[in-house]
């Protein structure tokens, strides 16, 4: 799924958002939220704007965007297929289901099919532990899911 926007265009689009919240304290989470619900992923050219905006270094920003794992680089696919990597989960399965999802979809964490159709992203603590492993497809969380019930929800996404 390639989505194009002009430059200017993101630079526009980012301000708006950074208006709606920069008079919150500590506003650069949900401007950065604000930011990837709007184009699907924080464009690298939306960091130098966010900075000047809030008066921080692009390094700050670039910081933020790369230590927390909900943040995107580029567009997810129509679909996000979200597989814990907890302990918990590890210990009852989760490293081989991880596997095998990850053949079926012939993808790598954070890839996205090349139908466009699902992103895979590993998620560190579903809060599921006692029903381990756990799976969150597009924000709907799965218990003891196995490689019968990921199927069935990667089926259903493909359609």
């Amino acid at each position: 799924m390639n989505i194009h926007v002009a430059k200017g265009d993101i630079a526009t689009r980012t301000i708006a958002i950074i208006d709606q919240f920069k008079h919150l304290e500590g506003p650069l989470l949900p401007i950065l939220h604000g930011i990837q619900d709007e184009f699907g992923h924080v464009p690298q050219e939306a960091l130098p704007v966010i900075a000047k905006e809030l008066n921080l270094s692009r390094a700050e920003v670039h910081g933020v965007v790369t230590f927390y794992h909900d943040y995107r680089d580029h567009p997810a696919g129509r679909h996000v297929l979200r597989l814990c990597r907890a302990e918990a989960c590890q210990s009852m399965g989760g490293d081989a289901l991880a596997e095998r999802v990850k053949a079926l979809l012939g993808i790598d964490w954070h890839g996205t099919t090349p139908d466009g159709a699902i992103t895979l992203e590993p998620v560190f603590c579903l809060g599921l532990c006692s029903c381990s492993p756990s799976a969150m497809m597009d924000g709907e969380v799965h218990g003891r899911v196995d490689v019968a019930d990921l199927e069935a929800l990667i089926s259903e996404a493909r359609r």
